[in-house]
């Protein structure tokens, strides 16, 4: 097989994986969510009103504090809320997962384990040794 054809079926593999499947799920789920939607709106349109306000000469403290408060709210309301950490979660995982691939693919390169190696397989997933 040639390397393509080789990455291809890893690629095809990878995209069936349950933790794949469930990061697909949750973009999903985040992007139908209209309350969820709202607050990121709020939060960019809040961050971009707090630059504004922060670059004038003549600042406003009171406004800079109202829209700090206002952005910590939506910031831990957004970070609490289950499908952006459904979502938060599901990307870790699938984080994980490549970062080990990437490793077992490198270990069969070099021979060398990769500088973070704890040794302890379960904490990426093994493949190396």
């Amino acid at each position: 097989m040639e390397i393509f054809e080789l990455a291809a079926e890893l690629g095809k593999a990878l995209k069936e994986d349950a933790r794949m499947k469930r990061l697909e799920d949750a973009k999903k789920a985040y992007e139908a969510d209209p309350d969820l939607q709202r607050m990121m709106v709020e939060y960019e349109v809040q961050q971009k009103a707090l630059q504004g306000e922060i670059t004038r000469e003549e600042r406003d403290t009171l406004f800079i504090e109202t829209i700090q408060k206002r952005i910590d709210t939506l910031y831990n309301d957004i970070m609490n809320h289950p499908v952006f950490s459904e979502l938060n979660e599901a990307q870790a995982e699938v984080n994980e997962l490549m970062n080990a691939v990437n490793n077992t693919i490198t270990f069969n390169i070099t021979g060398e384990l990769p500088s973070s190696c704890t040794h302890d397989c379960s904490t990426c997933g093994g493949g190396c040794h």
